[in-house]
C-alpha cells in the first residue's frame, strides 16, 4: 500500500521512466493491476502502464473495458490528467472488430456525462465522439433512430449499470448531442450541430483539443475582431417611444 500521492508520482513516469528499462516488464503487472483498480485519478494514471504491457507484452486484462467504462464519471472533464486519458481512450477504443453494444455504451455515457462539462471539455469530446460513429456505423442508429429522441417517453439507457452489454445503450437515442445544439458558446453549439448532417469518413483529429484550456477560450474571444453592424433604427420619443402615445407629450428622454 502507497500514498496517494507516491502513486500519482510513481503511475505518471512509469511508462516512459521506468518500464522502458526494466528486463522484465511482466513483473509490474500485478502493481498496475491493483493501482487500476483503485479508482479515480490513479486509475486514470495506470492506463498509460498497462497500454504498454497489453500493447507490447501480450498482457490479458479480463473486463478490461468494464473497468475502462466505469472510470468515465463527472470528473474526467475536469482532472488534470484529462488529456493523456483522452487519447488512451482513443487508443483502446480504435479497434473496429469492438461490439456495437460496447462503442454505443460508451458514446452514450460520454454524451450524459457531456451535459455537465465544461466548453474546452466538449469542444474536445464531440469530434471525439464522431470519430467513434465513424468507426462504428452501426451506431449511428443512435443519431438517426425512427422514433427520434423527441418520441422516446422515456430514455432505455440505464447509467448506472456497470456491465456495458446490460446498459441498453442500443436502444437509446443521443438526445444530449441535440441538447448541447443550443450550447450557450456558439463554438460548441456549432461542434453538436456537425451530427445533423453526414459525418465524412475521415476522422477529426482531436490532438490539438485534447490540452484545450479555458484560457484558450477566453483569449480567442477576446482577440475576435468585432463587426460593425449598420442598424436603421427609429429615434425614441416619450416614455414608451410610440409616436402618438399620450405619454409623449409629456415626458421626453433626454
Amino acid at each position: 500500500q502507497l500514498p496517494t500521492g507516491l502513486y500519482k508520482k510513481v503511475l505518471v513516469i512509469l511508462h516512459d521512466s521506468i518500464l522502458p528499462y526494466m528486463n522484465e516488464p511482466t513483473l509490474m503487472i500485478d502493481f498496475l493491476t491493483v493501482a487500476y483498480g483503485i479508482g479515480g485519478a490513479i486509475s486514470l494514471l495506470a492506463l498509460n502502464g498497462l497500454f504498454i504491457l497489453i500493447h507490447e507484452h501480450n498482457l490479458e486484462y479480463p473486463d478490461f473495458y468494464k473497468k475502462l467504462y466505469s472510470l468515465l464519471d463527472p470528473s474526467i472533464y475536469h482532472v488534470k490528467y484529462r488529456a493523456r486519458f483522452f487519447h488512451l481512450v482513443d487508443l483502446f477504443l480504435s479497434s473496429s472488430h469492438l461490439p456495437a453494444y460496447l462503442m454505443a455504451a460508451f458514446i452514450k455515457r460520454l454524451s450524459r456525462l457531456a451535459l455537465t462539462a465544461p466548453p474546452e471539455a466538449l469542444l474536445m469530446v464531440i469530434p471525439f465522439i464522431c470519430n467513434l460513429f465513424r468507426r462504428h456505423p452501426a451506431c449511428k442508429v443512435l443519431v438517426h433512430r425512427p422514433n427520434g429522441p423527441e418520441d422516446l417517453s422515456e430514455d432505455p439507457y440505464i447509467m448506472e449499470e456497470e456491465e456495458p452489454s446490460k446498459s441498453r445503450a442500443l436502444e437509446s437515442a443521443l438526445w444530449e448531442i441535440r441538447s448541447l445544439q443550443n450550447h450557450y458558446h456558439p463554438d460548441v453549439a456549432k461542434a453538436a450541430a456537425v451530427l445533423n448532417q453526414s459525418l465524412s469518413e475521415i476522422e477529426d483529429d482531436i490532438s490539438g483539443l485534447l490540452e484545450l484550456s479555458a484560457y484558450e477560450l477566453f483569449d480567442k474571444e477576446v482577440k475576435k475582431k468585432a463587426v460593425d453592424v449598420p442598424l436603421e433604427f427609429e429615434q425614441v420619443r416619450g416614455l414608451f417611444g410610440k409616436k402618438n402615445d399620450i405619454f409623449a407629450e409629456h415626458f421626453t428622454l433626454d
